[in-house]
């Protein structure tokens, strides 16, 4: 029996109020920066939904051209670069 890979609505938010563009890449969208752009709301937290098949993912928010990891995910890893990405595990 094969088993199916379940797959998991996703949201990343960040607090960045005075952002004017917050983008989200990870190993999930092939890096890409523009691949998933988050809306800010009024309290100024952007936000971005992915559906997204269970397993482990790495990524980080992109605010204004700056890479950073996500300051509300404790799980980090040592990138190629020797920066840290920020860690999701999918269940």
């Amino acid at each position: 029996m094969v088993k199916k890979s379940l797959s998991k609505k996703i949201e990343f938010k960040i607090s960045a109020p005075g952002a004017k563009w917050v983008g989200i890449a990870g190993d999930f969208n092939g890096w890409k920066a523009d691949a998933l752009t988050a809306k800010k709301d009024k309290s100024g937290v952007w936000k971005a939904a992915a559906l997204l098949p269970t397993g482990t993912y790495e990524y980080k928010f992109i605010v204004d051209g700056s890479w950073i990891v996500d300051p509300s995910c404790s799980r980090r890893s040592i990138n190629a670069f020797g920066a840290e990405n920020s860690v999701l595990v999918v269940k």
